[in-house]
């Protein structure tokens, strides 16, 4: 990720017009994450050259930005609050769009504004809400930078006077039109055009750098999140050595399908995660296993559960076990994993040390591997029933 967005390396030319202080400001003391999206669909517009958009084409830029850490991760924008209900209204309309519709947590952003054009009906309540107050606060630091008092209690006068605030004391990143709600014209300065278009890198990094903290303190047992923001590049996942190490365990003896009870055949299974690759953003060897082809598409990003099939799980990574310090040819597999799979301290200084019994081996897979479990459903990973 880049480093934070700072003044010290913009050019000093924008310094004569552009109050680049105040825009550092725009994502001070969020009270809800749809601040970072709003500001980042507006780089992202800019970036490609508009010059005047609406309210409604902002939402729907922010609906796209938010939808795949929503939908594929379970990601609380804001957290949740004290009745146990999503807080963030961008995280609501992502989620009544996924109500509505049958997109899948991968879609693509042509995807997903077709549906958001398709339920503009449906969609309309939960996009105006998003219009309320983030356009207007967003401007906090340029108001308190030139002493201006602003009138948070009336959007009209909110418009009236990030108008007259443009003309009479800096120039203000965009001003507002005189139409209402969705269909509000939102017009960007050719100034600050320029400077986003020069900076768009630098200043999208920003945003994601300040997203992420607010992110990561919302979901404090979320692990990864940083990966979680957009789609991932499949070249990340590790698996072709553990598929190796799990093939030469089949060559000595038989391995019985977690799910299924069934002897694994050659050929005939994937490498997956006990608790999905999605929560957990890693490919480690203590949470892989050897499952059936044809059962891994319907596990897909739920949870199996707990009993009994941990009980089964632990029995096959035991097996493993065994077999890495019995056998050279697996422990050599085995030490093949480390660079890529085996990067949990406590799997290296106590899961795969010699000398665990079975029953001592499962008590310390399943003290770790729980509580990871558990984070998962508490963020709403649904439980796969068979």
């Amino acid at each position: 990720m880049d480093k934070p967005f700072g003044p010290e390396g913009i050019d000093p030319a924008y310094y004569n017009t552009l109050d680049i202080e105040s825009f550092l400001l725009m994502l001070k003391d969020p009270s809800y994450c749809y601040k970072f999206y709003w500001l980042e669909a507006i780089v992202n517009l800019i970036s490609e050259g508009t010059e005047e958009t609406t309210f409604n084409d902002i939402i729907d830029e922010m609906i796209c930005n938010a939808w795949y850490s929503v939908r594929e991760f379970h990601i609380h924008l804001s957290g949740l609050g004290p009745d146990g209900k999503v807080r963030d209204g961008l995280e609501r309309a992502v989620l009544a769009l996924s109500g509505l519709s049958d997109l899948a947590s991968n879609a693509s952003k042509v995807e997903i504004k077709n549906a958001i054009r398709k339920y503009d009906l449906e969609l309309k309540k939960a996009k105006e809400q998003l219009t309320n107050m983030v356009p207007y606060r967003a401007m906090a630091g340029f108001f308190a930078s030139a002493g201006v008092t602003a009138p948070w209690d009336s959007t009209v006068k909110m418009r009236e006077t990030i108008s007259s605030f443009s003309y009479e004391v800096t120039a203000l990143p965009y001003t507002l039109g005189e139409k209402s709600k969705l269909s509000k014209e939102v017009r960007f300065h050719p100034d600050w055009m320029r400077m986003i278009q020069d900076y768009t890198v630098s200043i999208l990094g920003w945003i994601q750098y300040e997203k992420v903290k607010w992110l990561q303190n919302n979901n404090p047992e979320v692990p990864g999140l940083v990966y979680k923001l957009l789609p991932m590049d499949e070249k990340m996942r590790k698996l072709g050595k553990v598929r190796n190490l799990w093939e030469g365990v089949l060559e000595i003896c038989p391995v019985s399908d977690v799910f299924t009870g069934k002897p694994v055949a050659a050929g005939q299974y994937d490498i997956d995660h006990f608790i999905p690759w999605s929560f957990v953003m890693n490919d480690e060897l203590w949470n892989l296993m050897p499952m059936d082809s044809s059962l891994n598409s319907s596990k897909s990003n739920r949870l199996p559960q707990w009993e009994p099939f941990f009980s089964r799980f632990a029995d096959n990574q035991f097996l493993l076990y065994r077999l890495i310090h019995e056998k050279p040819g697996i422990h050599k597999l085995f030490e093949a994993c480390w660079q890529d799979n085996l990067h949990s301290i406590w799997a290296g200084q106590e899961l795969y040390m010699p000398g665990n019994t079975k029953e001592e081996f499962s008590v310390i897979l399943g003290k770790n591997m729980r509580p990871v479990y558990d984070a998962a459903r508490r963020q709403g990973y649904e439980v796969w029933k068979i």
